[in-house]
């Protein structure tokens, strides 16, 4: 797989890309040197247009087609138009560059075909499953940028994604629920007595609150899972892990008495910078 050289412009599209839709990753990526930083960046902008396809489109027939780009780009099947689009073009770059595996960034964008749809998530193993192939796998990839693959760093990033995937599947109830649209799996829903319409409906339930509870409960474990499993993997691959701690705080943010789960609270920028400062300090990922 070749690529144009990219220009400055397009290592700067990118920046501004991750920077204004996954503030998190981008300051992550400031504790990466320079050429990883820039791989990583690729990366994260890559998985942004990925996520934005549901919101730049009214019907799932055109999202399915701006997805279906993508993995024929990654399949070589896309010629001349790649090099136009900065993200493929540094996304191509960060692939030879690093050898990264392609197809975990094809399941990637195939799995956000879910996403087009208003159908339910089924079941708690088919959000792990959505998550294993999207969050946790952009982990994986951030690693592989950072150093050597290993079956300790696969394992710290299926846990550290399943942690981060299930906080944002909590944080985005707001604007899913106004879209009709419902990440929180059916069968949780169902063994909490939680009716789909009262979600959708933005009505606070103590049902919906104990499945919410439930969730969080999930997360907590496996971000306490992924903590417990940095020290076993190098220190240089560890800010790819940094991204962990934003949903940690989240998690305390998430359990404040009286929070209303259908009113967005995002964490302010200078929150965030301070939170993935901070963790950047700790043991774990400097030892």
């Amino acid at each position: 797989m070749s690529s144009a050289a990219p220009s400055p412009d397009s290592v700067a599209f990118c920046a501004d890309l991750v920077r204004s839709h996954d503030f998190p990753r981008y300051v992550a990526t400031l504790f990466a040197p320079a050429a990883e930083r820039r791989a990583l960046l690729a990366l994260y902008a890559f998985n942004v247009e990925i996520v934005r396809v549901r919101d730049q489109v009214s019907q799932p027939l055109p999202g399915e087609i701006r997805l279906q780009w993508w993995t024929d780009m990654l399949a070589g099947h896309v010629h001349g138009s790649a090099e136009g689009n900065p993200v493929a073009a540094e996304l191509l770059r960060a692939i030879r560059d690093f050898d990264l595996p392609v197809e975990p960034l094809s399941l990637l964008a195939d799995e956000h075909q879910f996403d087009l749809y208003n159908d339910p998530m089924p079941t708690m193993a088919a959000l792990e499953g959505y998550l294993a192939a999207t969050s946790s796998a952009l982990f994986m990839l951030a690693a592989r940028i950072m150093g050597p693959p290993s079956e300790a760093v696969e394992h710290l990033a299926r846990h550290a994604g399943l942690a981060q995937g299930i906080v944002q599947v909590i944080v985005n109830l707001p604007r899913d629920a106004a879209h009709r649209q419902l990440f929180l799996p059916q069968q949780v829903l169902a063994s909490r007595n939680c009716n789909m319409e009262d979600v959708f409906a933005g009505r606070q339930t103590p049902n919906l609150h104990a499945v919410l509870e439930q969730l969080a409960g999930e997360a907590r474990q496996h971000a306490t899972t992924a903590s417990s499993l940095l020290a076993q993997v190098p220190s240089s691959v560890r800010p790819a892990f940094l991204p962990l701690s934003q949903a940690q705080a989240d998690l305390k943010r998430l359990a404040r008495p009286g929070r209303n789960p259908f009113a967005p609270q995002p964490s302010s920028r200078l929150r965030t910078l301070w939170t993935l400062w901070r963790a950047s300090r700790f043991r774990e990922f400097t030892k």
